[in-house]
């Protein structure tokens, strides 16, 4: 065989071993998109795509540790009464709702087995199990309930919504809408009994003007 064919067959193995490398990068980088979603974008503008890989999969590895379980039936049923309350306080008191929303969501955290005294700790193991509806949440962390508007805090409430529902496992309250005319234009909020913040008609700001939104959720939870 010539030199020049040893050499023709040294660069063909080499450019398929490059493929098959990029293409293994790419179908794990593809996986982790699909597993963490934003949390991953966030990693990869932060450290770069192989650094947050790696803190991916470790991250990953560190909650498989947790033992984090579903829930009963029964701490279900509880948390899904407690939460139709919270949306009821909603409508006189939204800022209250929306801070025992929150805590409502770190109470079911530790009885599936979170790390919910470490705050950072118990944020990354949420990006394993509910990495999309976690995004959502921090976006709600950022706004500040005292100074915003009833629409700020309505929105916060069905991201807060999303997360409770992905961790449960079951939806959290009513999603009909009632009685609209006769609210509308009444200076309280368009509203069904058991649902102010339902997403296919969302809850009215203080001056009777409606507003819909949906929030995007996702579960990929250990059952």
């Amino acid at each position: 065989m010539s030199t020049g064919a040893r050499l023709g067959i040294i660069i063909a193995i080499i450019v398929v071993a490059a493929v098959i490398v990029l293409g293994s990068a790419q179908l794990r980088r593809a996986r982790m998109r699909r597993q963490f979603g934003p949390e991953y974008d966030r990693l990869a503008k932060e450290l770069g795509p192989r650094k947050a890989e790696a803190e991916l999969t470790a991250r990953q590895q560190r909650v498989e540790a947790l033992g984090i379980h579903p829930l009963s039936a029964e701490q279900q049923a509880g948390y899904g009464v407690e939460w139709e309350a919270v949306q009821k306080r909603f409508v006189d008191s939204p800022v209250e709702a929306v801070s025992a929303a929150d805590t409502l969501i770190w109470g079911v955290m530790r009885d599936r087995g979170y790390p919910a005294d470490d705050r950072n700790a118990s944020l990354e193991a949420l990006s394993v199990y509910h990495a999309r509806p976690l995004d959502g949440y921090r976006q709600a962390q950022d706004i500040r309930t005292d100074s915003a508007s009833t629409e700020q805090l309505r929105e916060t409430m069905i991201r807060y919504r999303a997360l409770f529902e992905d961790l449960t496992g079951t939806p959290a309250g009513g999603r009909q809408l009632a009685g609209r005319s006769a609210a509308a234009g009444s200076g309280r909020p368009v509203v069904a009994p058991g649902d102010p913040v339902a997403d296919d008609a969302s809850l009215a700001a203080r001056n009777g003007e409606v507003a819909a939104d949906r929030a995007d959720r996702t579960a990929d939870t250990p059952r």
